[in-house]
C-alpha cells in the first residue's frame, strides 16, 4: 500500500515538474514579443473592437427575425437593420486587414530574433562544439525548426488572444439572450473539448520533437553526402546504391513519423467534428422546448444556435486546436534553447584587457590538455618560451600533439591545466578578438568560400586596396596565375575552392596570410600539398615573410625545419627534446632517428631547385 502511495507521489511531482517546465519555457517564448509590445497592444485594440463588432450580425439577425415574425413593419427599418449588419462586416474586414499587417511585422520581427540569437551563439562557440556536432544537425536548428515554429508564432499565438476576446464577448450577449440555453455550454462542450485537447497536445509534443530529431538526422546526412568532398568519396568508391538504400531508410523513418503526427492531429479533428454535430442538435432541442413553451422567440433561439453558437464553437474548437498546436511546438523551440543555453567553453573573460601591440612572445608554461572530459591527454605538462621573430618548426610522429600546441596558442581551445602565454599575458585574459587579430593561420586543410580569389583574399583584410591584394599574391608567386584567369582577381573559386588544384588554394591561403600582416604566424603542414618547386617557390616568398615575426611551422619537410631558428620535438603529447637541428642531431634523440629515416630519404629523393631571384 505504502509503495502504491509512494508511486503515486513521485507520478505527481513529476507530472508537476513537467507542467512547471512548460509554463516556464511558454514565459521564455513568450519574451520574444515583448519588444513589439507597443504594436501588440495596437493589435489587442483592434482585436477587441473586431470581437465587438463581429456580435452585431447576430444582433441584426434576431431583430430582423423577430420584426418578420409580426405583421405589418417598414421596409426602411428592415433595409436600416441590413445597412447596420453590413456595416459591421465592412469595417470588420478593414480591422481584420490591418491586424494582418502587424502582426506579419511582429510574427517576422521574432523569426529575425531567433535566427540572428542562434548564429551568434554558434558563432561564438568553441571550435569544439563544431568537432563534437554534425554540421547538418547545426544547420537543421536555424532552418527547419525556426521555419516549424513560424506559423505558431504568427497564426497561433495571435489567433489565441483573438478567440480569448471573442470568447467573453459572445457569451455576454448569449447570457443576455437567454441564460439557461447558455448553462448548457459548460455542461455538455466545455468538459469533451478540454480533455480532448489536453491528451491530444500531449501526444502532438511527442511526435513533433521525434519528427524534428529526424529531420535534423537526414539535413545533416544529406550535407555531409552532397557536399563535394563527400560526392567524390562515394563515386571514387563506387557506393551509389549504398548511399540510395541509406536515404531511403532515413525517408521511410521521416515518412513513419510525420504520418503519425498527421493521425494524432486528425483524431483531434474527428473528435471536434463530432462536437459540432452532436452539440447543435441538443441545443436545437432545448431552444425548440422553451419556443413551444413561449419563453423565447423563434429570433433568439435561431440567433444563439446558428450564429452565437456556431461563433462560439468556432473559437472554442480554434482555442484547442491552437493549445494543441502550440504546445506540440514548444518541442521545436527547446531544441532551439537547447543551442542558445549551450555554455560557450571559449570566451572573453568579464576583464578581458584588449592586445593593442603584439611583439610576439609565445610561452607555454606546464600545459596538460585534452579534447574532452572523458578522453586521453593530448599534451602533458609541456613548457617553452618563443623570443619574437624566432621561426619554430614543431616535429614530431603522428599524433604527438604538434597541431594541438598551435590551437592553443589561437586559442581555439583552453588549457585544464597550465598556461598558455602572449607578451607575458594569458590569453584567457585577452580579448578574442585583439588575440586574433595579431594571429595569421595556414591550415594543412585550405578552405576557400564558393565566391572570388579577390574576396577569399580580402577575408583576411576586408579594407586591403588593390596593390596590397597584388603585392600579396605576388608574395606567394600566384599573381601570374590569376592575371592569366579569365576572370583574374573576380574568378570564382567553386566550393570550398575546388576549381583550383592544392597547390594554388594553398598558395593563396599563404597570401591571404601574408595580407593579413600578422605579429604570429602559424603554418600547419602549409606545404604539405605542393610539388617540390611550387613549395620552394613558397619558401623563397616565406623568408621574408618570417622576418621579424614570431613563426610557427609544423612541417615534414626537411627545407622548413633546417632554416629553424628553434625546433620543438613532440612524442606521445610531451615536448621530449628542443634545440636547432646541430643540436638536436648531436643529441641521438628522437629527432635524430626522424632526421635519419624521414628527412634524409626525403632529401634524397627531392633535390632542392636553386630559389628564384627575390
Amino acid at each position: 500500500m505504502g509503495s502504491c502511495a509512494g508511486s503515486a507521489a513521485g507520478d505527481w511531482d513529476e507530472e508537476e515538474a513537467k507542467v512547471d517546465w512548460d509554463r516556464r519555457l511558454l514565459r521564455r517564448v513568450l519574451g520574444y514579443f515583448m519588444p513589439s509590445w507597443r504594436r501588440g497592444l495596437v493589435m489587442l485594440v483592434l482585436m477587441a473592437v473586431g470581437a465587438v463588432l463581429g456580435l452585431v450580425p447576430a444582433l441584426v439577425t434576431k431583430a430582423l427575425l423577430d420584426y418578420l415574425a409580426r405583421p405589418g413593419g417598414h421596409l426602411s427599418h428592415l433595409a436600416l437593420l441590413i445597412g447596420a449588419g453590413v456595416g459591421a462586416m465592412v469595417v470588420g474586414g478593414l480591422l481584420v486587414y490591418a491586424q494582418s499587417y502587424i502582426e506579419a511585422g511582429i510574427s517576422q520581427g521574432i523569426m529575425f530574433e531567433l535566427r540572428r540569437q542562434l548564429y551568434d551563439r554558434l558563432l561564438g562557440q568553441s571550435v569544439g562544439y563544431f568537432t563534437e556536432s554534425r554540421t547538418g544537425e547545426v544547420m537543421s536548428r536555424i532552418s527547419n525548426d525556426v521555419a516549424g515554429i513560424q506559423d505558431v508564432v504568427s497564426k497561433a499565438v495571435f489567433g489565441m488572444a483573438s478567440n480569448l476576446l471573442v470568447l467573453p464577448a459572445t457569451l455576454v450577449l448569449m447570457v443576455l439572450l437567454d441564460w439557461r440555453l447558455t448553462l448548457l455550454l459548460p455542461l455538455l462542450v466545455m468538459p469533451w473539448v478540454v480533455e480532448s485537447s489536453r491528451r491530444i497536445a500531449r501526444w502532438t509534443y511527442q511526435a513533433r520533437q521525434e519528427t524534428q530529431e529526424q529531420l535534423g538526422r537526414m539535413t545533416a546526412y544529406l550535407q555531409e553526402a552532397l557536399g563535394i568532398s563527400g560526392i567524390l568519396l562515394i563515386k571514387a568508391f563506387v557506393q551509389q546504391q549504398v548511399e540510395r538504400a541509406r536515404f531511403h531508410r532515413m525517408n521511410t523513418e521521416l515518412r513513419r513519423l510525420q504520418l503519425r503526427e498527421a493521425r494524432i492531429e486528425r483524431r483531434f479533428d474527428m473528435l471536434m467534428e463530432a462536437l459540432e454535430a452532436l452539440a447543435p442538435a441538443v441545443f436545437w432541442l432545448f431552444g425548440g422546448y422553451l419556443v413551444l413553451r413561449g419563453e423565447a422567440t423563434i429570433g433568439t433561439v435561431v440567433t444563439f444556435v446558428v450564429l452565437l453558437m456556431g461563433r462560439l464553437s468556432m473559437s472554442v474548437i480554434d482555442l484547442a486546436k491552437l493549445h494543441v498546436n502550440v504546445t506540440g511546438s514548444l518541442a521545436l523551440f527547446q531544441r532551439l534553447f537547447e543551442v542558445l543555453d549551450q555554455p560557450v567553453a571559449v570566451s572573453d573573460a568579464p576583464a578581458a584587457l584588449s592586445l593593442a601591440e603584439c611583439r610576439g612572445v609565445v610561452a607555454f608554461e606546464n600545459v596538460t590538455f585534452a579534447y574532452g572530459s572523458g578522453s586521453r591527454r593530448v599534451l602533458h605538462d609541456v613548457s617553452f618560451e618563443i623570443q619574437p621573430g624566432q621561426l619554430v618548426a614543431i616535429v614530431g610522429p603522428t599524433g604527438a600533439g604538434k597541431s594541438t600546441v598551435t590551437y592553443l596558442v589561437a586559442r581555439f581551445y583552453d588549457p585544464q591545466h597550465g598556461r598558455v602565454l602572449v607578451d607575458g599575458h594569458d590569453v584567457r585574459e585577452l580579448t578574442l578578438t585583439s588575440l586574433g587579430g595579431h594571429i595569421g593561420i595556414v591550415f594543412q586543410d585550405t578552405f576557400l568560400f564558393h565566391t572570388s580569389i579577390g574576396d577569399n583574399l580580402r577575408y583576411a583584410r576586408p579594407e586591403a586596396s588593390d596593390d596590397q591584394l597584388i603585392a600579396a599574391a605576388k608574395a606567394a608567386y600566384l599573381h601570374d596565375f590569376i592575371v592569366s584567369l579569365p576572370d583574374g582577381y573576380q574568378t570564382l573559386v567553386g566550393e570550398r575552392g575546388h576549381r583550383l588544384s592544392g597547390g594554388e588554394k594553398q598558395r593563396l591561403a599563404i597570401a591571404r596570410a601574408i595580407l593579413k600582416d600578422p605579429a604570429i604566424l602559424i603554418l600547419d603542414e602549409a606545404t604539405s600539398h605542393l610539388d617540390t618547386v611550387s613549395e620552394h617557390l613558397i619558401q623563397a616568398a616565406l623568408a621574408p615573410l618570417f622576418n621579424g615575426r614570431t613563426s610557427l611551422v609544423i612541417a615534414h619537410r626537411l627545407s622548413t625545419i633546417l632554416a629553424a631558428d628553434l625546433i620543438l620535438v613532440f612524442d606521445h603529447g610531451r615536448l621530449v627534446e628542443q634545440g636547432t637541428h646541430s643540436e638536436l642531431v648531436e643529441l641521438g634523440g628522437l629527432y635524430a632517428r626522424l632526421y635519419e629515416r624521414q628527412f634524409l630519404t626525403q632529401a634524397a629523393e627531392t633535390p632542392l631547385s636553386p630559389a628564384p631571384p627575390l
